[in-house]
């Protein structure tokens, strides 16, 4: 899978690390080193990673190795503190397009590429999100998590194609 460019692909990778800390210094929560490589590693990544690909990356970039688990552990903290995102759909992870951002971050859709995998991330409105979950509550039914994936061809793909 590639994703389509974010906000980080075009900035230095290191300004984006150093602004990964701040938000984390701001919440109180700590960007250990190791956790920071691991950002690093899915920063400077041109597609999404599971959390095995991570761990073989970092061995091969840091001449460490990390256990699957603990690469795993280390992603949760990334998630919390909105610096990663999970696609459910295949178990991968990668950078938040807004880490450098200053506004609010808006609940995530990923528009998903069948054909070349490509992943772009863009916000959904609080209203439509709203909306939405009101008429799902209608139902009954209770809402786990509100990430939103779909799947269909990028305009590349396409473009293409014709």
């Amino acid at each position: 899978m590639r994703t389509e460019p974010h906000p980080t692909a075009d900035r230095d990778v290191t300004n984006v690390l150093d602004q990964a800390q701040t938000i984390c210094a701001e919440q109180g929560a700590r960007l250990t080193e190791k956790r920071r490589r691991v950002l690093q590693v899915v920063l400077e990544s041109s597609e999404p990673l599971s959390a095995y690909q991570i761990a073989d990356q970092y061995r091969d970039h840091h001449g460490q190795t990390l256990s699957v688990m603990s690469v795993y552990r280390m992603l949760n903290f990334l998630k919390e503190n909105e610096l990663v995102h999970r696609l459910e759909t295949t178990n991968q992870y990668l950078p938040c397009s807004h880490i450098t951002c200053k506004h609010d971050h808006e609940v995530p859709q990923f528009l998903i590429c069948d054909k070349c995998h490509g992943v772009n991330e863009v916000g959904i409105r609080k209203e439509i999100l709203s909306e939405l979950s009101a008429n799902i509550e209608d139902t009954g039914f209770t809402l786990a998590r509100q990430q939103i994936e779909f799947h269909g061809i990028c305009n590349a793909c396409q473009q293409a194609g014709t």
